[in-house]
Order: structure tokens, then C-alpha cells, then sequence
């Protein structure tokens, strides 16, 4: 069957994660961070998703804004940041992640070919809209949905569900693109066609479904539809 929706994660997917901390540290007096925000954008996000997780196994749910302080709280004491300033300033510019450069090309092109365009993501609304906004990608998107609207973080199904709900279509109408191999393995055990946008070459995730694509970026992804 032919794809007719094409969905996309929004962190680490569209938008950059490590953005935040880059630019912090780039701003003048943040020498400090400027010798370790690699590493510093690599535990806050390790830990965002950790904690998105174990609150979907407990059933603890918070919005995603919330997972993603507490995940820099924790990056921050690793580092030995004790920063009010600086934690302020990294949440500020999370709220404002700049799509990677082949995104507005990309969500154009898909458009032209008349699919549907929509985001997927762990992501509170709000946090969504900022990104979307600042990005200006929002011309492009049909839909986007949060997991808030069913108060569980992916993988679990109801996330995937949707998708259907939304767009009134079968997983097999579906392309489903995702940076975090996790991500498009749930959606591929869920029945969509999914690509793995595997940006910093890691290893293939041994779960329950396998990727159908694996792309470096999502350049080409419209070949693929």
C-alpha cells in the first residue's frame, strides 16, 4: 500500500538536542561549559529519555518538560555545575532548537508529492509549538501530537495509536522517521514503515522490530515514499 502520512519524531529527529548547550556555551563567561558541553548535552538527554522510560513502565506520567529539568538537574550535578544562571539559560534555548538544515527542504519536498506531514513526539505542546515556531517548519506540518493527549511516553502503542485517530488511515499507510533506534523499532513492532535516522553511527538496537531504512539524515528520505 502506498505511504500516505509521513510522521517524525521532533527531538534528536527535526531538532537538534546538543543545540542548548552549544550555543550556551559559545555566549560570553561560560568557559566552564564551553570545555565540557559535549558530554553535558549527552547526559541531559541520556536522562531525559531515561526517566521518560521508567515513568511510562510506572505510570508515573509528567509532562516531558518536566523530565527534561530534571534530566539537566542531573547532567548539571555531573558536571559539578552548580549554575543557577546557566540552568536557566539551557532550558531557555531548549524551548528554541534549530532544525537540522535538511529539514524545511525535506518536509517541502514530501508536500509537493501531496503526503501528509505530522510530528509524533514525547514533547509537551508547548515545547512543541516553540520549536515548530522558531524552526518556521510549520507551514509544512498537518498535524502535531503530543503524548500528553494520552499521558504516556513512546514506545507504548497508544502513542502510535494516534496517528490513526488523526489521520483516519491503517499503520501501513504510515512512514514513521525516528533519530532514537527505540523509537523506530516500537513503531516498527507497531506496523508502521519506519526509518531510523542514525545520525552519529551507532549500532542497531537489538529489540523487538528492526528498522525498515537507515538513513544518516533525512535528505533522502523522500525517495523513499
Amino acid at each position: 500500500m502506498a505511504i500516505k502520512v509521513c510522521v517524525f519524531d521532533a527531538y534528536g529527529t527535526l531538532f537538534d538536542v546538543t543545540a542548548a548547550a552549544r550555543q550556551a556555551a559559545e555566549q560570553p563567561g561560560q568557559a566552564a561549559l564551553a570545555e565540557i558541553w559535549p558530554a553535558l548535552a549527552a547526559d541531559w538527554r541520556a536522562k531525559q529519555l531515561e526517566y521518560s522510560w521508567l515513568r511510562a513502565i510506572t505510570g508515573d506520567h509528567v509532562p516531558f518538560w518536566q523530565v527534561t529539568q530534571d534530566g539537566l538537574d542531573w547532567a548539571m550535578e555531573k558536571a559539578g555545575l552548580d549554575d543557577p544562571e546557566l540552568r536557566e539559560l539551557l532550558l531557555a534555548l531548549y524551548w528554541e532548537l534549530a532544525a537540522y538544515r535538511e529539514v524545511p527542504m525535506m518536509l517541502a519536498t514530501l508536500k509537493a508529492q501531496g503526503l501528509c506531514c505530522a510530528i509524533l513526539s514525547n514533547g509537551s505542546p508547548d515545547m512543541l509549538e516553540g520549536a515548530v515556531d522558531h524552526s518556521g517548519i510549520g507551514l509544512y506540518l498537518d498535524a502535531v501530537l503530543s503524548v500528553e493527549d494520552v499521558g504516556v511516553f513512546k514506545p507504548a502503542r497508544a502513542v502510535y495509536d494516534m496517528v490513526g485517530a488523526r489521520f483516519g488511515c491503517s499503520a501501513d499507510d504510515v512512514l514513521f522517521a525516528s533519530s532514537n533506534g527505540w523509537d523506530a523499532a516500537g513503531a516498527a513492532a507497531y506496523g508502521f514503515r519506519t526509518v531510523w535516522v542514525n545520525r552519529t553511527g551507532l549500532p542497531q538496537d537489538r529489540l523487538m522490530a528492526q528498522p525498515h531504512h537507515v538513513l544518516t539524515d533525512l535528505t533522502s528520505l523522500p525517495e523513499l515514499v
